[in-house]
């Protein structure tokens, strides 16, 4: 194994951070979970590049690859001696029941035993997560989701939490003094901005909504802004200050989340860090990190059940206090995913 120390850090160990969708494209979640990652990892003695594809004379000794990695990419890595590490998110997936999994598993199973899928198994991205050297993943109803869909050996899977910024572990509550609910995070569909913010004028409650579209001209962003009235639907553009956010959590009442589906909510994260309470969907995910320490809506959208959680959340919410969880720094993520590596690296590229 390439240079490993007995203290845990690495020796002469390059890792090459790959990912298929462009950022500009993109932001979120994933892009913050990959910049942290790096950050954490360079800081602990690891060198890490991303992987330059036009560069042949580019050396590495893993690649660690965020999102699902073709399964040409992984056999020509094979073939050159890397082990690949692939990260991924399952958020729509890992929120399924489990009678849907099993189904879904026992279907891509029979599904591999026919004739058409033998011939172009290597066009499925159902073989990659068996195919990687090692799967990452956030929780572990996505590790339930590998071992139970994909039929991945649990061996072959480590559960890495995200972790948050340091600044927002050192946060603490605030005086939650202003007169809101607030919500941070991109206004698009899987977070159902647009509901949460009818809920919120018909439950009149207001909910300041800190985030931005993807795109300024994106139809799903400006029918949110029709909403937007500064008395029960306020809006704040997206922060880059970390002061600046963490200022604006400490001062709400709570934190309301109403996504579609979810895997490991980095503002709900936050959120907790600065002292507040939550109200957020009842689904797998959310079960998994608070458990009977938030609050939760039952379905997503418009319903007089959701109109009545949301007026009780609001009223409640200054006698609530945040969840009691263990908040992650992404130094220790950083440390997690190095002792992966080293497991790895051990292991070689099969």
């Amino acid at each position: 194994m390439p240079g490993g120390a007995a203290d845990g850090t690495f020796l002469r160990v390059k890792v090459l951070f790959d990912c298929p969708v462009p950022v500009l494209l993109a932001h979120g979640g994933a892009q913050i979970q990959i910049e942290q990652t790096k950050a954490g990892l360079e800081s602990a003695g690891v060198e890490v590049e991303f992987l330059r594809w036009w560069d042949q004379t580019q050396r590495g000794d893993l690649i660690h690859y965020f999102g699902t990695a073709s399964n040409s990419y992984l056999k020509l890595a094979r073939t050159a001696g890397k082990p690949v590490v692939m990260t991924n998110l399952f958020s729509e997936t890992c929120n399924r029941s489990n009678a849907r999994l099993t189904r879904q598993g026992w279907l891509i199973q029979a599904a591999l035993k026919t004739p058409v899928a033998r011939q172009v198994k290597n066009q499925l991205n159902w073989c990659a997560y068996n195919n990687a050297t090692h799967n990452i993943v956030g929780l572990e109803r996505e590790k339930y989701v590998l071992e139970t869909v994909y039929r991945v050996p649990p061996e072959r899977i480590s559960v890495v939490p995200l972790g948050i910024p340091d600044k927002f572990l050192q946060a603490g509550a605030g005086r939650r003094e202003a007169p809101h609910l607030i919500y941070t995070g991109t206004i698009y569909p899987v977070k159902s901005s647009v509901e949460l913010a009818r809920l919120a004028r018909a439950a009149e409650v207001p909910i300041l909504f800190v985030g931005k579209p993807y795109h300024p001209d994106d139809s799903y962003w400006l029918r949110f802004k029709e909403l937007i009235d500064h008395r029960w639907v306020k809006y704040q553009p997206h922060l880059q200050s970390e002061d600046e956010i963490i200022a604006l959590l400490q001062s709400a009442k709570g934190f309301v989340l109403m996504s579609t589906y979810e895997n490991w909510s980095l503002s709900a994260h936050e959120a907790i860090a600065c002292g507040l309470p939550l109200l957020v969907q009842d689904q797998p995910w959310s079960r998994e990190c608070f458990g009977k320490q938030v609050r939760y809506f039952k379905t997503i959208g418009y319903s007089a059940e959701n109109v009545a959680r949301l007026k009780q959340f609001y009223a409640d919410a200054p006698g609530l206090s945040a969840p009691t969880i263990k908040l992650h720094s992404w130094s220790g993520v950083a440390r997690q995913v190095q002792d992966i590596y080293r497991q790895v690296l051990s292991r070689g590229a099969d």
